[in-house]
């Protein structure tokens, strides 16, 4: 939209995430071009000129749209498999099949991966893809465009692994790539897709696996190159007993101290799930800015234990959400995470204490924002900052009777998602997606599936 059209919305709700927590009962927001112009109470002021679109949006609440922290495209044809294993059985039964895939399926996986997230509110998506079977095909290439069909703002984290089964770790020998291969393929998909830019729609991360699954001199080079590019920092950590317990006897040390010594801590790094932290892994975290993507049921699903994030929260440690790869948390959905990580976190030390509605809302957009690097950008609907957000419905059946919509959208049933924006253009109405097929998607990609497990089976 040009940057002098207008989109009014009125007669809504606003919960804003700024830095105040600022809300309205009863508010409008106008979008000019891709940013937020002004929101506030009541009705949008008059005489507003080249208004193209006026919405009526009387029971709804409106927020930041939700933004997405980590996830594993590929692994939406590979769901429902491994269901009773912890994390690396999970791994060692799935390894296998994911070394199969191509061009082909990871492209239909995206498409699945995004979809789902897109029509339940997220508007910034990120996926950390890490196995790129020789002879596989353009698999950056074909996730990135799948990105762009669906208009989603997009974070590729560019993984990789070089520590196989030969080398103490859990990929088999031919899904792995070498040292220098994964680097050189890093730095060229940072310099043919990354966009600085404010209103950036893509942007490219360094991310090697894991620590059980790179070696010490890829995470060290990996974190070298991403500052020479200046591109953000992802991986896994601390994710499970196992990993920490692995990471003591190869390397001597627990998980935060590695990363710590490979160059791994600091505000340009986040890492997924974070698990099993100390106070003196929090502190650290804290101390250098270092981000989680906490990812509430998967880390359910494959029995790795609580977060931590009360604490995290106290101590200053920036915290998003994240669905993780859908192998691990079959819904792929974002919007339920927001209920599910208030809930489980109440098991935890803090019970009732641990997070409240708001405090769930804000790790699904500011937070995510703030572990993205984009802060400044989105996670907020504040005059100025791009016009990401979406209109949840909240006067049907599941939710009218719940006077508050911030604890309607987060206690309640998922709600549904009249709209939703991602830089001032309309991606979805009434829960489906406008610029992309999903009935087709979803025929792609039960056919993908069902090609990589004839794959895998022979």
């Amino acid at each position: 939209m040009a940057a002098d059209r207008r989109i009014v919305i009125e007669n809504c709700a606003i919960a804003t995430v700024d830095a105040d927590d600022t809300e309205y009962g009863n508010g409008h927001v106008v979008i000019a071009g891709n940013r937020v112009e002004s929101l506030g109470a009541g009705r949008a002021p008059e005489g507003l000129e080249n208004v193209d679109r006026r919405i009526d949006a009387t029971g709804h609440l409106v927020t930041p749209g939700l933004v997405n922290t980590h996830h594993h495209y590929y692994q939406w044809i590979t769901r429902g498999l491994a269901t009773d294993h912890n994390l690396f059985d999970w791994l060692v039964a799935l390894y296998p099949t994911w070394a199969r895939i191509d061009e082909p399926m990871v492209y239909a996986a995206a498409q699945g991966s995004l979809a789902m997230m897109a029509r339940g509110g997220v508007t910034t998506a990120m996926d950390h893809h890490y196995v790129y079977p020789r002879g596989s095909g353009d698999l950056s290439g074909a996730i990135i465009r799948a990105a762009r069909e669906t208009g989603v703002r997009f974070t590729l984290a560019r993984g990789s692994m070089d520590r196989s089964e030969k080398d103490g770790g859990l990929p088999p020998d031919f899904a792995v790539e070498t040292l220098e291969g994964a680097l050189a393929a890093t730095e060229a998909t940072v310099a043919e897709h990354h966009d600085p830019s404010f209103d950036a729609m893509t942007q490219v991360a360094v991310a090697p696996c894991s620590p059980f699954s790179v070696s010490t001199e890829l995470l060290r080079q990996g974190a070298e190159l991403a500052r020479r590019l200046g591109v953000r920092l992802h991986t896994h950590g601390s994710e499970t007993v196992e990993e920490e317990q692995f990471c003591k006897e190869l390397f001597g040390m627990g998980p935060t101290d590695y990363f710590e010594s490979t160059g791994w801590l600091g505000e340009d790094v986040w890492m997924a799930h974070c698990v099993h932290m100390n106070d003196s892994d929090i502190a650290a975290f804290a101390r250098t800015r270092t981000g989680v993507a906490h990812c509430p049921s998967s880390n359910a699903r494959l029995a790795a234990g609580i977060a931590r994030v009360p604490d995290m929260l106290a101590a200053g440690v920036p915290v998003g959400l994240g669905v993780d790869g859908t192998a691990s948390n079959e819904s792929g959905e974002l919007h339920t995470e927001l209920r599910n990580a208030l809930l489980i976190n109440r098991l935890g030390a803090h019970r009732e204490a641990a997070l409240d509605a708001r405090q769930a809302l804000r790790l699904g957009t500011y937070g995510g924002a703030q572990v993205l690097g984009r802060a400044d950008q989105i996670g907020s609907l504040e005059p100025g900052k791009l016009a990401d957000l979406v209109l949840w419905k909240l006067d049907t059946l599941a939710h009218a009777s719940i006077a508050d919509p911030v604890t309607a959208l987060v206690f309640g049933a998922a709600a549904p998602v009249t709209a939703s924006f991602v830089n001032g253009r309309q991606i979805a109405e009434a829960g489906r997606l406008l610029h992309v097929d999903e009935d087709a998607i979803a025929r792609s990609t039960r056919a993908e599936a069902q090609r990589l497990a004839q794959l895998a089976a022979g």
